[in-house]
């Protein structure tokens, strides 16, 4: 028989009063729909599932009202609701990080009898403060054209495109009926006037019917999936086309192909250890895989496209708008900065690296799989 709790029980093992559950009742949030035995209202495993969502929202700071409209999202299931709440705890970790290193440098100044202006302290708590992990998409995540074209073409004759992971809309063809599709609401906030309509959604659950778009796309986010090959198989399912600008991790000796990661940074292994190679995420989506060369001159910052201009890792900013930095965290990142900067100081950087100075194109990893 389905286990039916007290109210009782559930705000003792939930940590809230009793008076809050009644009030979610009173408002119609979440009601208990059972009895117990004695007659005594109860809370089914719905009904507790329904509350845990709701109380998931409340902490990360949503109204109730908001919460409400979330939690009824008929095209919203329990587990696109859980990979909903992973990507707002994550943005919520990524902030205090931010926060923290901010702390950070302002006790260093002030170690060293160095004020910090007014201004300058309310930003660690103000709407700036996405400035450090991720405001810096539209200053640095740029369309590159050249490989925008590849992307476009590989498109084919498509119409309707699905942009999965749609970020701040780099890469959507400007000629084409777009929707995107974005977790993050602080990405989404981020998307300019005029952009494609944007739901709400993860790849692994797309809300839209079998064939639903003549293609879809996704570009550098497939890392961000916490299924990447449910995602792919959800754009196989709900367009005819598919087109996945991803990494791979999966040649030997791939770690030593980007300088960067074979000398400064090491750590980046670690955060693909799971990471499908690309025959597997093909074989997801019934396609092929192509090597996509990156220019030097890249315009999009992502994480290789500096791979001529070293000094460009040394630049807060741009290391902000990429999620490697802070997924690595901040020790191993300031100890690849300050290794990087006394290398590129000495000269020994040029030394090991002279070989660069003469490619325009650089084949770093990147692939292009399209079925």
């Amino acid at each position: 028989m389905e286990e039916q709790l007290t109210v009782g029980r559930v705000a003792e093992l939930a940590g809230v009063s009793v008076r809050t559950l009644h009030h979610y009742d009173d408002i119609g949030l979440v009601r208990p729909s059972a009895r117990t035995s004695a007659g005594y209202r109860a809370y089914s495993a719905g009904d507790v599932e329904r509350l845990r969502e709701v109380l998931a929202y409340r902490r990360l700071g949503f109204g109730l009202r908001e919460i409400a409209e979330l939690v009824d999202d008929p095209a919203t299931d329990a587990v696109a609701h859980l990979r909903r709440l992973r990507g707002l705890l994550l943005e919520q970790r990524d902030s205090a990080g931010a926060m923290v290193r901010a702390i950070d440098r302002e006790l260093e100044a002030r170690a060293m009898g160095i004020g910090t202006a007014p201004e300058e302290q309310l930003k660690v708590f103000g709407a700036q403060l996405y400035e450090a992990i991720g405001s810096a998409y539209p200053a640095t995540r740029r369309t590159e054209p050249r490989i925008a074209a590849k992307v476009w073409e590989a498109l084919g004759d498509a119409r309707t495109v699905l942009n999965v992971g749609a970020g701040t809309g780099s890469y959507e063809p400007p000629d084409r009926e777009v929707t995107a599709v974005e977790p993050s609401a602080v990405m989404r906030a981020q998307r300019p006037a005029g952009a494609a309509r944007c739901v709400a959604a993860a790849a692994e659950s797309l809300p839209f019917e079998d064939g639903a778009f003549d293609a879809a796309m996704a570009f550098s986010t497939v890392h961000h999936w916490q299924d990447p090959i449910a995602g792919l198989r959800e754009m196989r399912r709900v367009a005819r086309r598919v087109v996945v600008f991803t990494y791979d991790a999966s040649t030997t000796g791939w770690l030593e192909r980007f300088w960067l990661t074979r000398d400064y940074l090491p750590e980046f292994a670690g955060l693909l250890i799971d990471w499908p190679s690309p025959a597997d995420m093909t074989r997801a989506i019934g396609g092929s895989a192509e090597p996509v060369l990156i220019p030097w001159d890249c315009a999009d910052g992502f994480f290789e496209a500096h791979w001529r201009r070293p000094e460009a890792y040394l630049d807060e900013e741009v290391r902000r708008a990429v999620s490697v930095w802070t997924r690595v965290g901040p020790e191993a990142e300031q100890r690849a900065v300050d290794r990087l900067r006394d290398d590129l100081s000495s000269g020994r950087w040029a030394e090991r690296n002279r070989d660069l100075v003469a490619l325009d194109t650089a084949e770093l990893g990147l692939r292009l799989l399209v079925a």
